[in-house]
């Protein structure tokens, strides 16, 4: 009998994939009916057999640049825990960036924080082609169609994109512990940047990033476009690189985000933790 908590598609599905690799995303928790999606765009380091390494040693294929650490671990913890849906891509950003528009330089990424990704260099049209029909599309698709059916069984739901960030980027050091990530829509971001500095976090409004920022693709794409209340959390990488730093963002979050429903008027379907 599947298991219905998580939902995925096979890897022969993509032809850049081999049979034994992972799906390009993950759906935790599938029939969730709380007004409520996560997703995380930079949750894997992984990268197709077929590409190699990307011509990038251990460390860098396992860096910031590569994955947005602890990421994954905390938007499961929360899935997990308030029993809501999330999606996960299952690929590297540095196969392709599925928070970039696919003609952002960024979304094929030749060099960064003093790394180069030689795998990246001079990709031609077709290269690019393969990997976002393999990776990036099916992803979107999934948000898409988990959006789509949470509309279909409740109010519309609140769309919370989970990232992290470096302590340093190019060699300066960054004094936020925390960011919140907003454009036009201010319903979640106040309530997140009110929650997190109520808990004592430095909190950043629309920094270290910004959500007017147009490499925002995810939420320009799936929320902002429709309507849907919206939010980008950003948590820096040394407050969530092990258990017990997951533990207590995740515990902070599971209590802002079981509040929404109520402070926003989602209150068709709420959340049973």
């Amino acid at each position: 009998m599947p298991d219905s908590s998580k939902t995925s598609t096979k890897s022969r599905d993509y032809p850049l994939l081999s049979s034994g690799e992972p799906s390009p995303f993950v759906v935790l928790n599938p029939l969730a009916q709380a007004p409520i999606l996560l997703v995380c765009d930079h949750a894997s380091c992984r990268i197709p057999a077929a590409l190699g390494d990307l011509g990038l040693d251990p460390f860098a294929r396992r860096c910031h640049l590569a994955i947005d650490i602890g990421a994954a671990s905390l938007t499961e913890h929360i899935a997990g825990n308030l029993g809501v849906t999330a999606v996960l891509a299952q690929y590297s950003r540095l196969v392709v960036d599925c928070n970039r528009e696919l003609l952002d330089p960024g979304a094929f990424l030749e060099f960064g924080d003093g790394i180069v990704v030689a795998g990246n260099r001079n990709l031609d049209r077709s290269a690019k082609d393969a990997r976002a029909e393999a990776i990036y599309w099916p992803y979107h698709n999934a948000i898409d169609a988990q959006i789509k059916r949470l509309k279909a069984v409740g109010p519309p739901p609140a769309f919370i994109s989970v990232h992290s960030f470096s302590p340093v980027l190019n060699g300066e050091s960054r004094p936020w512990q925390i960011g919140v990530l907003w454009d036009a829509d201010r319903r979640l971001s106040d309530i997140f940047i009110e929650e997190f500095r109520a808990a004592g976090y430095v909190t950043g409004d629309n920094e270290p990033y910004s959500g007017k920022a147009p490499q925002d693709f995810t939420i320009d794409q799936h929320a902002e476009a429709i309507g849907l209340p919206h939010v980008g959390v950003e948590i820096r990488q040394d407050l969530i690189d092990d258990v017990e730093g997951v533990d207590e963002i995740a515990t902070i979050m599971h209590r802002i985000i079981e509040s929404i429903p109520d402070r926003i008027g989602l209150r068709e379907a709420r959340i049973s933790a």
